[in-house]
């Protein structure tokens, strides 16, 4: 760990009152009176941006990461507008995301390392080393506990990184049911288990789902039923026992129902949509989810045009 500045009290510093207004269940947006209805459905990033991850927290606020250069995009879910709340630098990269109930916004760094940002200046608190840069890809990220776990799409591994505070990076291979095929990404999206004990991870190939143990690192694969795989898995998103699946260069979300082991996850149904041009992590706000096109399938120039959109949950 390269701590940049130090920030052991920064949970006390926020007060409790911007705790409570901050508060939110992991994974559901908060209600309120107004209807999101009128509120725009797709809206424009940077040119150039080259987003993947995206995080919604408790407020009408999207994250977005770069992996230009590692910088984060905030945009007002109600208007559509957005400003760059951290330009980067050369040689970051900004993957997944997640924002925490305190405003801290943990972001993958591909080459790694993990970051934790201050969500309202954009300012870096915090630099975790992961792993060596080669041979890696750090690229999403769940919060669980008192960490946030990171996936290693190049290793079958998880780290989980303390949230909050310093401390030191915990290592968890990964075994069991687990398969890790070389120089392809393994895996990617990753969310807590519905009994909050262990950790569901899709392995992009060939395209699987597993529940993997907190305390052991053993990972059972999840039988699938309705569809033979998940391949291009992507970002994850779990409400309740409902899992929510990003099929990248399908441009497709599939939504599945969870037993109660989280080890059966049966296809309930699928959602598309004309906007989706390879859409990478989804988030959730209200009755919506909000995805980053990240068009890897068009060229990745600093001209090249990005978008994010919202489709009905």
């Amino acid at each position: 760990m390269t701590p940049t500045h130090p920030h052991p009290t920064r949970r006390a510093v926020l007060g409790g009152a911007a705790l409570a207004a901050l508060a939110v269940t992991a994974g559901a947006g908060t209600a309120n009176a107004t209807s999101n209805a009128t509120w725009p459905t797709e809206f424009p990033l940077p040119d150039g941006w080259l987003p993947e991850g995206i995080t919604i927290g408790s407020k009408p606020y999207a994250y977005m990461g770069s992996r230009a250069n590692g910088g984060i995009y905030r945009t007002d879910l109600r208007t559509g507008e957005g400003e760059v709340l951290y330009a980067g630098a050369t040689g970051q990269v900004a993957v997944g995301l997640k924002l925490d109930r305190d405003g801290l916004l943990y972001v993958a760094g591909s080459t790694g390392v993990a970051r934790v940002h201050d969500s309202r200046t954009g300012e870096v608190l915090t630099t975790f080393r992961l792993t060596e840069a080669t041979g890696h890809f750090i690229n999403d990220i769940t919060l669980l506990g008192d960490r946030a776990w990171f996936t290693d799409s190049r290793a079958a591994a998880l780290y989980g990184v303390p949230r909050g505070r310093d401390g030191e990076v915990r290592t968890l291979p990964l075994t069991g049911d687990w398969v890790q095929t070389p120089d392809v990404n393994n895996a990617n999206g990753i969310v807590s288990a519905p009994d909050g004990r262990g950790l569901i991870v899709v392995s992009s190939t060939p395209g699987k789902l597993y529940n993997v143990s907190l305390k052991t690192g053993y990972a059972t694969e999840v039988a699938l039923v309705g569809a033979d795989t998940v391949v291009n898995g992507d970002g994850l998103w779990r409400t309740g026992r409902t899992l929510y699946v990003v099929q990248n260069r399908l441009n497709l979300i599939s939504v599945f129902d969870l037993d109660a082991k989280a080890t059966t996850a049966t296809l309930r149904r699928t959602i598309t949509d004309p906007r989706f041009d390879v859409p990478t992590t989804a988030a959730q706000f209200r009755d919506r989810l909000y995805l980053v096109n990240a068009r890897f399938t068009s060229p990745q120039t600093p001209e090249t045009t990005f978008s994010a959109v919202a489709v009905p949950r």
